[in-house]
């Protein structure tokens, strides 16, 4: 799965020399964190809430609440706008952007096809791809447990639970927090099969295993 497949292709956008204020209410009333500053297509910065929150703070200590309305009327979008922007591009497979906004600490990432701005993906948007991929939301069965990590491993686990009469859904695996030479794995599937010989043949072969029916 790519970006292409989850971003937005229609997105709310702003002009470097805009003011603050309008800034704020697009956010306000699209109910969005972040907005591109946008000028003839091509992408010029980003600005979110943030930027708005660390510019206001140190303006508002000396301002009474309307010099503090003229102050971001008055003010330029790029003046505080974020420059330097990740980005990913349409092909970029989806977990490459959700890893890029968990390193960098952010929410979403523009899009560019060449110079120009095509989509904006965010950290929702990773949400219902991890749905989406896992199954969750077609109900079934979850199975749990760990395997050595070597060639043939989770094979042997899905030929177990297709044996035993269920219909694989999807396999997901991590190295997050296990034992050195180990993975974890999570199948989701479908069926009434025979949880008995399941959960029996699968403690046998690779020891504790948990099964959540659905």
């Amino acid at each position: 799965m790519f970006v292409s497949d989850w971003m937005k292709r229609t997105f709310v956008t702003i002009a470097p020399d805009a003011s603050i204020s309008d800034a704020v209410k697009l956010m306000k009333d699209n109910r969005i964190k972040h907005i591109p500053v946008v000028e003839k297509e091509h992408l010029k910065g980003l600005i979110s809430n943030r930027d708005i929150r660390e510019f206001t703070p140190s303006k508002a200590t000396a301002l009474d609440m309307y010099e503090l309305h003229y102050l971001l009327a008055k003010a330029k979008v790029r003046e505080i706008m974020k420059e330097k922007v990740c980005f990913a591009t349409p092909d970029t497979p989806i977990e490459e952007a959700a890893m890029i906004m968990y390193d960098k600490d952010i929410s979403c990432l523009p899009v560019l096809d060449g110079d120009r701005l095509v989509g904006l993906i965010s950290d929702k948007d990773i949400f219902r791809a991890l749905i989406d991929i896992t199954g969750v939301r077609y109900g079934g069965h979850r199975i749990f447990l760990d395997v050595e990590d070597m060639p043939g491993s989770i094979k042997d686990v899905a030929d177990i639970v297709r044996e035993c009469g269920f219909n694989l859904q999807s396999i997901l695996t991590s190295y997050e927090k296990v034992s050195q030479g180990f993975r974890h794995i999570v199948i989701r599937a479908k069926g009434s099969g025979q949880f008995g010989n399941l959960e029996a043949e699968l403690t046998e072969s690779f020891g504790d295993v948990n099964i959540k029916k659905g």
